[in-house]
């Protein structure tokens, strides 16, 4: 049973429920879709359908080699995802992003500290778990659809 959150992209969630009907039809059992999907839901440690749904649809899907943009310590960026790896609760992804361009971390006028590739921790909505002293995330980042 899955209670962690780490749950499988939607599609495979429905995946799994239609080889579960093929598979209890082949044994003579008819069951409904609707029940498959509860019955996929309950495996996974969720109450129901629709509250699976809801946590296995708010995952942001990322890979290694994805553009990506966002904002990291309040600068815009567009870049590419160098490394992810999951951290061990399953809730939280480490991952590096490479810039295009170089992005000025410091917000004083007479210095800057430019950098071009960050790691930082995130949740499964793109959004880092530590902030700045302002309470805005260090890191949020989001497919690049401009590409």
């Amino acid at each position: 049973m899955t209670t962690s959150g780490n749950f499988p992209p939607v599609e495979e969630l429905k995946a799994q429920a239609n080889r579960l009907r093929q598979e209890l039809r082949r044994d003579g059992t008819e069951l409904s879709h609707s029940a498959a999907l509860e019955l996929v839901a309950h495996q996974h440690g969720a109450r129901n359908w629709n509250t699976l749904r809801s946590q296995a649809g708010n995952r942001m899907r990322l890979n290694v080699g994805d553009r990506v943009a966002g904002r990291y310590l309040g600068q815009s960026f567009a870049g590419t995802v160098r490394a992810l790896s999951v951290i061990g609760d399953s809730d939280h992804r480490r991952v590096t992003v490479q810039f295009d361009e170089p992005v000025d971390v410091v917000r004083f006028e007479s210095f800057s500290a430019m950098r071009q590739r960050v790691s930082g921790e995130i949740g499964w909505d793109g959004r880092s778990t530590r902030c700045t002293s302002d309470g805005a995330p260090q890191l949020v980042i989001w497919p690049d659809t401009a590409t």
